[in-house]
């Protein structure tokens, strides 16, 4: 009866022993990430996202309207030239202001316009009580030599809805970002990644390109939302061993399709800011349009992913239009305060 005992013992602690060794093995397995489990990215769609955010301007537009009957935010929209692409864009910007309730004016000027005529141009609205926003679209179609950055300058911060004055830059850069209006593209991208609920705060995101307009703004914001950041750009060295490190990943270097699915994290947030024309004979055109993020490749890898088109495009536009709307409440409420 005792061996009979003894062995019962043995095999049950053996089995145990197995069995425990096996969910060792099953629980390191799993976490080497080697389960082979092919990821199918969720589509973050901007324009989706930029509707709720327009739906939701409405609103707000309505109710300064009820506390001050005829109130409407104001916007100018100004141009030196007549380019093409800048006449599209502005055409988008008018017709999300109408439908939203913003009064939006578009001041053309000629190519014959100088520096001096543009600068004057920029100070005459700034004075302007009636206009809550300003902006000044790039690139200006000058026959004369005109330094964008000193017209973004004068460019009053409180009407700086582009967000791209040194002023509201440097507020940004301080994490100040209750007191400058943030750059379109960047807080667009912000919102899209807020849609797909991971959260920033102890992520690590990895920021592809530092321009001024995308890149270094894009980086001030996940830095003062609390994520560990790493900005890549030009002279970065082993560029695809810095993308694999990244939980959400913001591209923005102008270079078609350069971002690759197999440099991705699996389940990684994606945000292509990237606006290319590649060749393409079954277009219409011969081209289409594509991003920075090789996207048939990284659709098969990451968690969330941005189209072209469809992405960013659309929030640049919404933010705009949300900055509008926050520089006209600020208006109202120094008005009703007397300060």
């Amino acid at each position: 009866m005792r061996i009979k005992f003894l062995s019962l013992s043995l095999s049950l602690s053996l089995s145990l022993s197995l069995s425990a060794m096996l969910s060792s093995i099953a629980l390191r397995f799993k976490a080497s990430g080697s389960t082979n489990r092919r990821f199918i990215a969720t589509v973050i769609s901007g324009i989706k996202t930029s509707k709720l955010v327009r739906d939701r301007l409405k609103v707000e537009v309505d109710q300064m309207n009820q506390q001050v009957p005829g109130f409407r935010p104001s916007l100018v929209v100004l141009q030196v030239g007549d380019r093409d692409d800048s006449n599209l864009y502005i055409r988008t910007k008018l017709k999300a202001a109408a439908e939203i309730g913003i009064e939006a004016k578009h001041v053309r000027l000629p190519r014959s316009t100088t520096q001096d005529e543009v600068l004057q141009s920029i100070v005459a609205v700034n004075q302007n009580p009636a206009v809550h926003g300003l902006i000044v679209q790039l690139p200006l179609d000058s026959a004369h030599q005109v330094h964008s950055q000193l017209v973004t300058n004068t460019v009053c911060p409180d009407k700086d809805v582009d967000g791209l004055s040194c002023i509201n830059a440097g507020r940004l850069s301080r994490g100040d970002l209750d007191d400058c209006f943030l750059p379109c593209t960047p807080n667009g991208c912000m919102e899209l990644i807020r849609q797909t609920g991971v959260a920033v705060e102890g992520s690590h995101a990895v920021v592809v390109g530092r321009s001024k307009i995308v890149g270094s703004p894009m980086l001030d914001l996940l830095l003062w939302s609390h994520a560990t950041v790493t900005c890549c750009h030009s002279k970065t060295s082993n560029l695809p061993e810095q993308v694999s490190r990244a939980d959400i990943l913001v591209v923005g270097a102008g270079r078609a399709e350069m971002v690759h699915g197999d440099w991705l994290k699996e389940g990684a947030v994606v945000i292509d800011c990237g606006i290319n024309y590649v060749t393409d004979e079954t277009k219409a055109g011969g081209r289409r349009v594509v991003g920075d993020v090789h996207y048939a490749s990284a659709y098969q890898r990451a968690g969330f992913i941005t189209p072209v088109p469809g992405g960013v495009g659309p929030m640049t536009v919404a933010m705009l239009m949300e900055n509008t709307v926050r520089s006209a409440q600020r208006f109202l409420s120094r008005s009703t305060t007397g300060r």
